[in-house]
């Protein structure tokens, strides 16, 4: 997606516009900017733990900076282009997910002054590139990509994601360079596909593919390896890429961070489509459940259940977990999720497109899974992108940036409730948690993040100018929103970013004295040596309480 290019304003959203616009018509009457905060047994509560913001919450800024409140502060860790190991390997760019594994993991330990560190880089920036390179745009044409083998070489290492070891020193967190966990995997890493589509026609006979891409979110498996998201299928066409084969694209990418030698694995078996990120939990009675959101206006919100049951006393035993089980897609309407499974499901056997059959088997079913889901006629959604699951009642949140087509500019956070508590349960209730606007305060949710007393930390995904609908909003945000207690839904801004930059990653130490930012794409801050242009970077933010 462009994110810099928006329709002129139109007006702030109301409840019933998001509701009626996301196809949860139901809920009109009951959408607001508060949380109904329905908990896992279906009962209203508002007199839990008294959730409060322990910092003075900040204003809307233009400020081109990484504005905090008072007291807190930050460090850049590592930024595009910062060579991070003996081999000459870059920190990649446009940084997204962030995921802190404490140096002791494996050990059950939860060090939070050391420890690895997996970065996203979502998609290169070709016309910084030749600024850097030397090359006049205006000649350029992407084309003839291949004629400038040094623009491409540039692309294709600044995408996928950075493993680096860090660690606390003399109160900042610094990079530890030449380090043996630090590496790079780009779009010209080897990587194995696994699962049902591995080797068919859907994916042209592959069982290898060539690198990993439009890697935007994702999450930590419970055997600490990390979940990439493959958002963004289509760079052959957004780049000029030579020889691109879109159907190797747009899975999960399955990563162990403490072990170089381990194969990098896509998983069909979890579909294929435009992935934000992933969040996972366990059924009843043991099975790994990934929850998935596919980015892309009037997209489907959908959940994979392992056939194997997880073993928490045995690593090693969990590394195939996700290449057999069912992929299920949402229906909010009838409130149940559909199994996409090819065998069983008659609207997949006889979906036709074109006049022809379009599904023949269930390695089409996964690749083409944006397509499976409006064959079962599931609920379409404005943008889904971030999920994460409540630390303790379970419940499934899901933030819908936006959908101008429906002028739904501000989007929503919906909150599902598994029947019965369990994960592996096909029914589920659902409410929206808060809506995004002027009632609120926020808009463009997107990336989602729990801290240990369950405050929902949001970023935001938008491009402001003086005079489009985002205006108002100023720079992209970073905000805590209480789940329970008095002010529970009431959003409290804790950073504002850059200008022209998207705020992404959040995720805590164990201890949440140090939160790990990335900054992404900002205009001018933080500029790469010689050039005026900025460079995406993580960052790390200490100085006080992030809750309490």
């Amino acid at each position: 997606m462009d994110r810099r290019l928006f329709l002129k304003y139109v007006g702030s959203s109301t409840a019933a516009l998001v509701a009626a616009s996301s196809g949860i018509d139901t809920l009109t009457s009951k959408a607001s900017a508060m949380t109904a905060n329905h908990l896992m047994n279906g009962q209203p509560s508002g007199n839990g733990k008294p959730l409060t913001a322990p910092f003075k919450p900040i204003s809307r800024t233009w400020e081109n900076d990484l504005v905090l409140p008072k007291g807190y502060r930050y460090n850049i860790i590592a930024s595009y282009g910062d060579i991070i190991n003996s081999k000459g390997e870059r920190f990649g760019d446009s940084a997204d997910l962030t995921v802190y594994f404490p140096i002791d993991s494996l050990e059950g330990g939860n060090n939070s002054e050391e420890g690895l560190i997996w970065v996203n880089h979502e998609f290169p920036e070709p016309e910084n590139y030749m600024k850097i390179l030397g090359i006049d745009p205006s000649t350029f044409n992407k084309a003839n990509l291949s004629s400038y083998p040094e623009l491409l070489k540039m692309e294709k290492e600044a995408v996928g994601g950075s493993v680096i070891h860090v660690k606390k020193e003399k109160g900042e967190w610094r990079l530890v360079k030449n380090d043996q966990y630090n590496r790079r995997i780009d779009a010209n890493t080897p990587i194995r596909l696994t699962g049902p589509a591995s080797g068919s026609k859907a994916v042209k006979g592959a069982t290898t593919v060539t690198g990993t891409l439009g890697n935007c979110s994702g999450g930590r498996t419970l055997w600490n390896t990390v979940l990439s998201c493959e958002e963004n299928t289509y760079y052959g066409d957004d780049y000029g890429w030579p020889d691109f084969i879109d159907e190797h694209y747009g899975w999960v990418v399955e990563v162990d961070p403490f072990n170089p030698n381990a194969p990098i694995r896509k998983h069909t078996a979890l579909g294929r489509f435009a992935h934000e990120n992933t969040a996972m939990g366990l059924t009843k009675d043991g099975r790994v459940v990934v929850y998935m959101g596919d980015d892309k206006a009037d997209a489907f919100f959908y959940k994979f259940v392992s056939q194997k049951k997880f073993n928490p006393n045995n690593r090693e035993a969990n590394f195939d977990i996700l290449e057999s089980g069912t992929l299920y897609v949402a229906d909010l309407g009838k409130q149940k999720w559909i199994a996409l499974d090819y065998e069983t499901n008659k609207d997949l056997q006889n979906y036709e497109k074109n006049g022809k059959k379009f599904f023949t088997s269930q390695a089409d079913v996964l690749t083409y899974a944006r397509e499976a889901g409006a064959a079962v006629k599931a609920t379409p959604l404005d943008r889904p992108e971030d999920v994460e699951i409540h630390p303790y009642d379970g419940s499934v949140f899901l933030s819908l940036t936006n959908n101008s087509k429906h002028g739904n500019f501000h989007g929503q956070i919906i909150r599902l409730i598994p029947a019965e508590g369990d994960h592996g349960s096909e029914r589920f209730t659902f409410e929206v948690f808060i809506a995004g606007g002027r009632q609120s305060g926020i808009t463009c949710p997107d990336n989602l993040h729990f801290d240990s007393k369950g405050n929902l930390w949001v970023v935001e995904d938008f491009y402001a100018t003086e005079d489009n609908v985002y205006a108002a909003y100023k720079n992209c945000g970073v905000f805590m929103i209480p789940t329970d207690g008095k002010q529970y839904g009431e959003p409290f801004q804790f950073a504002s970013g850059p200008r022209g930059c998207e705020v992404t990653g959040p995720w805590f130490t164990p201890d949440e004295r140090t939160l790990f930012l990335d900054v992404q794409h900002p205009e001018t801050w933080n500029p790469y040596p010689g050039q005026r242009f900025g460079r995406s970077c993580l960052v790390a933010v200490q100085g006080g309480h992030f809750n309490k």
